[in-house]
């Protein structure tokens, strides 16, 4: 928070006070006129002023903080490589570009519990001044906004309203769809002139904007991959993007269960990354158990982190080598043993 002026302390109370004459002792005209004046004065000389009081679609509010989104990646997400690389290296230069040609695309995939939610938080957190509560990031999820197959064609044009709107409002913004598994196939590919190489549309520029897509969709896929290399005895973090990629944007293409299935928003390459999210092994349910206690204000106890990630359930069932649930059921576990 930027610290407040005398100055503008004093403006601050001024301007909230609404003009009350029962928030505040009565005062003579010229005290009055006095104080007009020196506010107008004040304003003049700090035109700006008002924008550290409100959030607002400035420079002020929204930029990258690169140096705090890598050392959130690389000290807060557990056992994603991949994730973590094409994150940071994708958002740093998506936002020192002052021209994109379109906006920044992401489509993240794995199973529950292995981080997608939570590195959108991050980016939110280190993009914008007030992270996740920022009136410029807007969050869908497919149950509670697009519940109703019937009402399709309804959620279409609303959702393009609700973008064009928002977008209109600020440039910056950032739209995260929660949930595309369960979203209505076809229902996506609505927004898909905004995602386009088009320099405006209607008179509004899309260019500068950030879609995140959340997914277990290629999950599976996902998970073959990472089980073959411990299979084969490789260490997971030989899996590179290469080894997946095509994979993953093939499943969920043709997972007819998806919101993604057989989008325009693939088969038209709009899409800039898809992101895969490996399942978690037992050392990476530790490291979110130790990482959980500091967050509480505890001392982290590798006995207690180690108690809660045998408790979890793994798979497949003879190897246990991966976590069903990943680290979301963390947070509950914990109150149990602390």
């Amino acid at each position: 928070m930027v610290p407040k002026k005398p100055h503008a302390l004093l403006l601050w109370m001024l301007v909230c006070s609404g003009g009350s004459t029962e928030a505040i002792e009565p005062i003579s005209t010229s005290i009055a006129v006095g104080m007009a004046a020196a506010l107008t004065g004040f304003l003049a000389t700090y035109p700006n002023i008002f924008y550290y009081f409100n959030e607002c679609c400035r420079p002020e509010w929204i930029s990258l903080n690169k140096t705090g989104l890598q050392v959130d990646l690389d000290s807060k997400l557990f056992g994603q490589h991949i994730a973590s690389r094409i994150i940071l290296k994708a958002v740093s230069g998506f936002m020192s570009n002052d021209n994109p040609k379109k906006p920044l695309v992401l489509s993240l995939h794995g199973w529950t519990g292995t981080g997608k939610n939570f590195v959108s938080q991050l980016i939110a957190d280190n993009v914008y001044k007030e992270g996740m509560d920022s009136s410029f990031v807007h969050i869908f999820t497919s149950e509670l906004h697009f519940p109703h197959a019937s009402q399709l064609e309804t959620y279409k044009s609303q959702l393009q309203q609700w973008i064009k709107g928002n977008v209109t409002n600020c440039a910056h913004s950032m739209f995260i769809f929660d949930e595309m598994d369960k979203m209505h196939p076809g229902l996506i590919d609505c927004i898909k002139p905004y995602l386009d190489y088009y320099d405006k549309l209607d008179g509004v520029s899309y260019r500068k904007a950030i879609f995140i897509f959340l997914s277990n969709a290629g999950g599976e896929s996902i998970t073959k991959t990472a089980l073959d290399f411990w299979k084969a005895g490789r260490d997971r973090e030989e899996i590179e993007l290469k080894d997946l990629e095509t994979l993953l944007s093939l499943a969920v293409f043709n997972n007819k269960k998806s919101g993604l299935w057989h989008t325009s928003l693939i088969d038209k390459s709009l899409v800039d990354f898809f992101v895969p999210f490996l399942p978690l092994e037992y050392r990476h349910v530790v490291q979110c158990a130790m990482a959980e206690m500091i967050a509480r204000g505890h001392q982290p106890d590798p006995s207690v982190a180690d108690q809660v990630a045998r408790d979890v359930l793994y798979f497949p069932k003879t190897e246990r080598v991966f976590s069903v649930k990943g680290c979301k059921t963390i947070e509950s576990k914990l109150d149990y043993y602390i």
